[in-house]
């Protein structure tokens, strides 16, 4: 069996690919643009892919291709039909990156919330050397015990933000941009009435017909003005212009994103045309990254190509 990694640096330098040897030749590839997939993925028996393109122009011929393994949980990057025609089985990963997400949407909450850039450079620059109290009051924060945290998506990352965020006694609500029926021992509203009552508000919710654009001006014109929005979801459920301007009006006080709508950052980003950059925090898609998450996510992986062989 050979299996071709496509993108393996999407995966990280620090991956163990000793489970992937174990069931055949490996072969891994940094990055593979379009032009490169074909040859590339000739006598592949399977291609393990991020973000890299499986369609008839990426691999007219796929040869004796047989499963296609996503490291991830979306697969807008597979195009479904060509796959089936080719009677080539797919497998995607759910699940793997719950705690890391979860962790990383507190981490980003806490640095705008408690103003943790500006205490630090407080300090760090001098400032607090012979200060004249032992306190600094410029920037005020409010604990979570008492707010409202609104979730956009309830899977397995929102509803574990959702517990946590309940366990600092905050009051959760939630809202299903698809409909869904309400989940039980959890708070579900309309989208006005997220937007309204929200201090925070929490995206995990998929890239859909549903969701793309959701976070629009109408949006942000409803959220109260010293709200927090944080999104670790996917980039084009805002509107990233939108947001600038609601930032830059004031509409709400600060967004932490660890998805854009175009990744790597476009430099024409109208996120960075926000006035005040300490209310806006972006961290380079990095919430489902921490290694224990990688680790849980490449032994699903081998697990399923090692049962897919050992099934058909």
């Amino acid at each position: 069996m050979k299996i071709v990694f496509l993108d393996a640096k999407t995966l990280g330098d620090d991956i163990d690919y000793t489970p992937f040897e174990q069931l055949g030749e490996v072969v891994k590839y940094p990055f593979s643009t379009p032009e490169e997939i074909a040859g590339r993925a000739k006598d592949a028996d399977v291609l393990v892919v991020n973000k890299v393109q499986i369609n008839a122009r990426t691999i007219p011929s796929p040869g004796k291709l047989k499963l296609v393994c996503v490291t991830a949980t979306g697969t807008n990057n597979l195009d479904k039909e060509y796959l089936a025609n080719w009677n080539i089985q797919w497998r995607n990963v759910a699940g793997y990156s719950t705690e890391s997400v979860a962790q990383h949407t507190f981490a980003v909450l806490f640095y705008l919330m408690e103003h943790l850039r500006y205490y630090d450079d407080y300090v760090k620059d001098g400032h607090y050397i012979n200060d004249q109290i032992f306190t600094h009051f410029s920037r005020t924060f409010h604990e979570l015990n008492g707010s409202v945290w609104g979730i956009l998506g309830l899977g397995a990352i929102g509803r574990r933000v959702a517990d946590i965020a309940g366990m600092f006694g905050a009051d959760v609500i939630y809202y299903s941009a698809s409909g869904a029926p309400a989940q039980e021992g959890y708070h579900q509203v309309d989208f006005e009435t997220l937007l309204c009552r929200s201090d925070i508000l929490s995206i995990h919710a998929p890239l859909n017909e549903y969701t793309q654009g959701l976070m629009n001006a109408e949006a942000f014109r409803k959220m109260k003005s010293e709200a927090i929005l944080l999104n670790m979801g996917r980039g084009p459920i805002i509107c990233e212009a939108d947001l600038a301007d609601a930032l830059n009006h004031h509409e709400i006080l600060a967004a932490g994103l660890d998805v854009l709508c175009e990744e790597p950052m476009a430099k024409d980003s109208p996120l960075l045309t926000v006035t005040d950059q300490s209310r806006l925090f972006i961290t380079p898609h990095i919430a489902w990254a921490a290694v224990e998450s990688r680790q849980r996510l490449m032994k699903i992986v081998a697990g399923q190509i090692r049962d897919f062989f050992q099934n058909t």
